[in-house]
């Protein structure tokens, strides 16, 4: 049955490497999830067969009530609050990891070997961390707490001083793990750690911390592996881990950070803006959506740039409607997908997906932007931070040197947005000044909408 057993992981595993692959390109995506499942599927049943467990009535309530809980998110849980639920998942999987290798040590008890005790130290704390940190986020971005970085005098040192002490404290466990204290003062330091290594971080560089948080969950499930002494669970944490760090790279070369500056820079408001130097200085003529389908009409080439404001305002479906239109009219329409556009790494192509966008209208920044500057008309909507000119030119804003999409080389730039108000960074936009731009004022699926209406009409 072992031999079986380790057989049958190895399949598992291969499901899962092959999925993650797929995963890399929206037009595989669905079916990289399915591989993965399918083969988590049959991990878990080959796990409870190789236990040979007497009684599955816990097992099966489990099964039963998880997968209502997830059917339900699944259906109801709006585009907007995906980034939340993403985090949550990423919390409840260390949380998983933190319980099941507590509950491990409880059953073992202080004949843990060495090996098996580090490791399950750092499931704890690694686990612990992503669980608390992953609820912060999820409140930072629920609006339940300020989406603005909240820092105090000494935080950087009293982080390193809460990692210290748990490391020391888990050399102690591992010199006597007759001592059950020690893992419970490092789970209560490493409560404290996940609330103070989240809360410094701003909305706009959520992104990076899902994916960071998804890396945790997997080294957390990975050192729970090791205290089972599993290796799927070991091979499956190691890739989510392994893969969570990579994007978090990715990320961060996104907006061309390093991930220290993200994790402590304190960049960034709530989102919500204040007055703005510009905006009291400035004023911008507002158009309307005739105004820009008379634009349109005489237009061959548009590029659309979605941002967090078209999730806000689910208005994904009547975009696709004018990008429909405008292509019965023979204009080229293609779409700009920033890395860090909307809240979490892939929000654009997930929400855009959503409302059956053909996945090879949808472009990387690098492949299409230098094509904005052939183009007649740049349609912003809801994004800020990511077309914003002052990551080129003023050295004394946090967006400087990050990588933008090129909206302002394009001939006519129409901007979609509620207000003037400056994206997450806090950083007003000198684009939405430029005597080029179209400033078109409301919310976006309803000025989408009005925009149907007139192309339709013309």
């Amino acid at each position: 049955m072992a031999v079986f057993t380790h057989i049958v992981y190895l399949i598992s595993a291969i499901f899962f490497i092959i999925g993650l692959k797929y995963l890399g390109s929206p037009k595989t995506a669905r079916k990289g999830n399915l591989l993965s499942m399918l083969g988590m599927l049959i991990a878990i049943v080959v796990t409870l067969l190789d236990k040979q467990i007497l009684d599955f009535t816990y097992i099966i309530a489990g099964l039963i009530v998880g997968a209502a809980i997830g059917a339900y998110a699944a259906r109801t849980v709006e585009m907007t609050a995906m980034p939340q639920m993403v985090a949550l998942f990423n919390g409840f999987g260390g949380a998983a990891s933190a319980l099941v290798a507590y509950s491990e040590y409880i059953r073992a008890g202080a004949t843990m070997s060495i090996d098996i005790s580090i490791t399950l130290v750092l499931s704890l704390l690694i686990g612990v961390v992503t669980f608390v940190g992953s609820v912060v986020a999820y409140a930072k971005l629920q609006g339940l707490i300020t989406g603005a970085p909240v820092t105090f005098p000494g935080q950087k040192f009293a982080n390193g001083v809460l990692v210290v002490a748990a490391l020391i404290l888990g050399g102690l466990f591992v010199y006597d793990p007759s001592v059950e204290t020690f893992l419970l003062v490092i789970i209560g330091l490493a409560t404290i750690l996940g609330i103070t290594f989240v809360i410094p971080i701003g909305g706009a560089d959520m992104p990076v911390v899902i994916s960071l948080l998804n890396s945790y969950s997997g080294l957390a499930a990975a050192m729970t592996g090791f205290v089972l002494s599993n290796n799927v669970l070991i091979i499956s944490g190691a890739l989510v881990g392994a893969s969570g760090i990579i994007l978090t790279k990715i990320m961060c070369k996104a907006m061309n950070r390093s991930l220290a500056n993200v994790l402590f820079g304190a960049v960034g408001t709530d989102g919500g803006g204040g007055s703005g130097a510009k905006r009291d200085k400035l004023e911008v003529t507002q158009y309307t959506a005739e105004d820009a389908a008379v634009v349109f009409e005489g237009a061959q080439s548009v590029i659309i740039v979605p941002g967090y404001g078209l999730a806000v305002a689910q208005a994904q479906h009547v975009l696709h409607e004018l990008t429909q239109l405008l292509m019965k009219k023979g204009i080229q329409v293609r779409y700009a997908i920033h890395p860090v556009a909307g809240r979490m790494p892939g929000h654009m192509n997930v929400l855009l997906a959503e409302a059956n966008v053909p996945y090879d209208m949808l472009y990387e920044m690098d492949q299409i932007n230098d094509e904005f500057q052939n183009t007649d008309v740049a349609l912003v909507i809801g994004a800020n931070d990511v077309i914003n000119p002052a990551a080129r030119s003023q050295k004394d804003s946090p967006l400087y040197g990050m990588p933008i999409l090129n909206a302002d080389k394009a001939r006519t730039i129409m901007i979609i947005k509620r207000s003037l108000s400056p994206g997450f960074a806090g950083v007003d936009n000198d684009l939405f000044y430029d005597p080029k731009t179209m400033m078109l004022f409301g919310d976006a699926k309803d000025m989408l909408t009005e925009l149907v209406k007139e192309v339709k009409e013309l």
